[in-house]
């Protein structure tokens, strides 16, 4: 798996106009499932995002994570995430898992987002969203699963 942390101040996504997730300060997280990925590799990620100290403490410096500041997280799927752009200039969806099991396992991982105590909300899976956002920083980071998804 795949996520890119884009820390917020506020951030919504949208269907058709419509708002559907809303969130102020904490975590936008985009997330990509590849073909192979395993329930460790969302239990690895969700760590990961909870525990990163990527927010500045009193003195600025980044020192809390979002757990530790009680903010939310956007949990938004994105399977362009799990594309290979190495060769042409059309990008390959072959490295990305089935609809079927990215639903399955983005889920897994914002319901373990939530079971250590994450206010999270997501996007529609396989929906066509408008994500807008203000990062925070601007500080985004992109995190791999511990399977070490396949490098593209």
């Amino acid at each position: 798996m795949r996520a890119v942390l884009q820390r917020v101040s506020q951030a919504r996504v949208k269907i058709a106009g419509e708002t559907v997730a809303e969130i102020g300060s904490g975590l936008l997280v985009l997330a990509g499932v590849f073909k192979g990925d395993a329930e460790a590799d969302a239990d690895y990620l969700a760590q990961k995002t909870a525990e990163l100290r990527i927010f500045e403490d009193a003195a600025g410096k980044m020192n809390l994570s979002v757990l530790d500041r009680g903010d939310a997280v956007l949990v938004v799927s994105q399977f362009t995430l799990a594309a290979d752009v190495r060769k042409g200039r059309r990008p390959s969806f072959d490295p990305a898992a089935p609809p079927e099991e990215a639903e399955r396992l983005y889920l897994l991982y914002a319901d373990r987002l939530r079971a250590r105590g994450l206010a999270v909300k997501t996007g529609v899976f396989g929906a066509r969203m408008e994500v807008e956002l203000v990062n925070d920083g601007p500080v985004t980071f992109v995190l791999e699963s511990l399977k070490s998804s396949p490098k593209v």
